[in-house]
């Protein structure tokens, strides 16, 4: 919190913000209040600032990250933003592989309503789910159930189906 206050430049805060979300303390929250009134209006920092609190190590990201998509900033009709927020959640191991398959179901979710909109942005959050083989049995059923359940929707695109079914192999 100190390194945050005392910062000179936007990429000193983010540093020190990033520290920060991965802790359950009111400094998180104060620092994330600040750092979005601070850059309100510059696109791109806004990206940092959704991203740094969905991939965080924060015991809670997934609920975070859940909350974040129904913040007044986010649309699906924003590809970067759909990359700040989603992307950074399913490289986060606690959000994206939760034992429940909470995390791939988001995913799944998210490329389901995606695709009509921006089929390329749509796929290209395929990969983090077709990498299933990796994965420990249990976990692995769930990511692959995911891509059964992309795969068997109607009127699903070109590029999107071209990458599940990759993934399914």
């Amino acid at each position: 919190a100190a390194q945050y206050a005392a910062a000179d430049n936007m990429t000193d805060r983010q540093g020190a913000l990033m520290v920060l979300c991965g802790l359950d303390c009111a400094e998180r929250e104060a620092a994330l209040a600040d750092f979005h009134t601070r850059f309100a209006g510059n696109a791109l920092v806004i990206d940092k600032w959704f991203s740094l609190q969905a991939g965080s190590l924060h015991p809670r990201v997934f609920d975070h990250a859940v909350a974040l998509k129904d913040h007044a900033e986010f649309t699906l009709n924003n590809p970067n933003r759909v990359r700040a927020l989603y992307m950074a959640m399913a490289g986060a191991p606690l959000a994206f592989h939760r034992a429940d398959g909470a995390g791939y179901r988001l995913i799944a979710d998210l490329i389901l309503a995606l695709d009509p909109i921006n089929a390329q942005t749509a796929a290209r959050f395929v990969p983090p789910l077709g990498r299933w083989r990796r994965i420990e049995p249990g976990r692995s059923a769930l990511m692959r159930a995911e891509l059964e359940r992309i795969a068997a929707a109607p009127n699903l695109s070109r590029d999107t189906l071209e990458q599940v079914t990759k993934s399914l192999g």
